[in-house]
């Protein structure tokens, strides 16, 4: 098959688009034919990009870890989907990823594909979706009329977080970038706070919870604008939980999972039109380098997606 692969740890610059060998099942997996996989722009700088779930290393490697596609063989003990059938999910971080032809995934890890989105809108979801459904519902357990304050609104995690915040009924105030406030205000965010010419401490106060995508000093500046008992879910850094005591609050810091049921219940929104999917860009496998250099430059609303095959072919 063809895949993208990393030799050795490192930037964009060491991606290398080449044939590889087919992944090997393991009991409860699924072969699944990738038709379009989404990049997450840091995910060559994560220790598990690099290693096996038993902690040893995987190089070479193959990134990206949410896509859709077609079900191409089953394991014996594989079950809850069919060969043949449209499917999208989240990978496990320890194996090899989907910008490849081919995918080895757990079986009960993949979800039907929502009927309303192609191949390359239903690959920007997983990832990007599920991290912002655990971080608001999981963690954050977000109420109707609470207010909820998302840092980094216009990025991929941001948007569904803003979209599934206001479909819960909370209040959602965002931070972007001027040229996506208009973007932000009609995913549902009833005010957008310009980063670079405002700082929001200055504007918020007494929120029940701050979603923070973006790290550093705007973590550590999110502290004061929680109302007391209310917490900081962070999916960038480890959140200080002293200062957090100190203060009256909580924080949390995690990781995404895979989660099918999930994944069930957020292709229902998007079938009904409540959440809405947002693709900054579709480039071909070959150009995973450039896909993740404009990844990196940032500033552009929505996920970008390797489209890995046409589904008419695939289906062949």
């Amino acid at each position: 098959m063809k895949a993208i692969r990393m030799h050795s740890q490192g930037g964009p610059e060491l991606l290398a688009y080449e044939d590889a060998p087919k992944p090997a099942l393991q009991p409860g997996d699924a072969l699944v034919r990738v038709i379009a996989t989404s990049i997450t722009k840091t995910e060559l700088t994560w220790d598990e990009t690099y290693s096996d779930c038993d902690g040893g290393p995987r190089i070479p490697t193959i990134p990206g870890h949410e896509f859709a596609g077609l079900v191409n063989a089953l394991t014996p003990a594989a079950a809850g989907v069919r060969v043949g059938d449209a499917v999208y999910a989240l990978s496990s971080f320890c194996r090899d990823g989907s910008a490849a032809e081919f995918i080895a995934i757990r079986a009960a890890d993949l979800a039907p594909k929502p009927h309303s989105l192609n191949f390359e809108q239903a690959a920007a979801v997983p990832l990007a979706g599920l991290t912002a459904w655990q971080a608001l519902f999981d963690h954050g357990q977000i109420e109707k009329g609470q207010r909820v304050l998302v840092h980094g609104a216009a990025g991929g995690v941001g948007t569904y977080a803003v979209q599934l915040a206001n479909w819960k009924g909370a209040e959602v105030i965002a931070t972007a970038s001027a040229k996506d406030h208009k973007f932000i205000s009609e995913l549902g965010a009833s005010d957008v706070i310009d980063y670079s010419r405002e700082r929001f401490e200055e504007k918020v106060k007494d929120v029940d919870m701050v979603f923070d995508t973006v790290g550093g000093e705007t973590q550590e500046r999110s502290w004061g604008v929680l109302r007391r008992g209310g917490i900081l879910i962070s999916i960038v850094s480890p959140v200080a939980d002293e200062k957090a005591r100190s203060l009256g609050v909580r924080g949390a810091y995690f990781i995404v999972e895979p989660n099918r049921a999930q994944l069930i219940q957020l292709g229902q929104l998007i079938d009904i039109g409540e959440v809405r999917v947002v693709v900054g860009a579709v480039l071909q496998l070959a150009s995973a380098r450039e896909a993740f250099e404009q990844g990196l430059a940032g500033h552009k609303p929505g996920k970008i997606v390797l489209q890995v095959a046409a589904a008419e072919s695939a289906k062949a």
